[in-house]
């Protein structure tokens, strides 16, 4: 039997095997555990946007990405429901932003998690929330 622990690191590992979006634009897996993960990404010279500064959009799939990562780490396929993003300051080009996310309320088939989105500075650049919902099936099948 494995420990929620082992479960999450699976879902993970399996996770990211088949995120062909994470692995080209660079996001690193960095840690993961039940109802947690935590991702990072170094900002590109074609992330920014017109005004030189990081495209919201990359910010925003930073801070999605680590929400599906930990609201699938116990093994139930689940998506999102809704999400918001606030952004609170801007990431510059060379910048490397960290990505951590809590599971703040889980219950039957709907999760709420928070995502805090850093620098490398640690100044705060977003907070993002999503609500989870619970799909059919597992990312993998246990076998006890």
């Amino acid at each position: 039997m494995m420990s929620p622990l082992q479960r999450a690191e699976r879902v993970g590992a399996l996770m990211y095997a088949d995120d062909a979006t994470s692995q080209s634009l660079g996001l690193e897996l960095l840690g993961i555990g039940p109802g947690t993960a935590s991702m990072r990404l170094h900002v590109k010279p074609t992330m920014t946007n017109g005004l030189g500064i990081c495209h919201g959009g990359f910010i925003f799939l930073l801070a999605d990405t680590t929400f599906a990562y930990a609201c699938n780490s116990q093994n139930l396929r689940s998506v999102a429901a809704s999400a918001q993003i606030d952004f609170l300051g801007p990431a510059q080009r060379g910048e490397v932003l960290t990505a951590i996310g809590v599971e703040q309320h889980r219950a039957s088939r709907s999760g709420v998690y928070d995502i805090r989105v850093t620098n490398q500075a640690d100044a705060l650049i977003a907070l993002f929330r999503g609500k989870s919902a619970v799909i059919n099936g597992h990312v993998f099948e246990e076998i006890e």
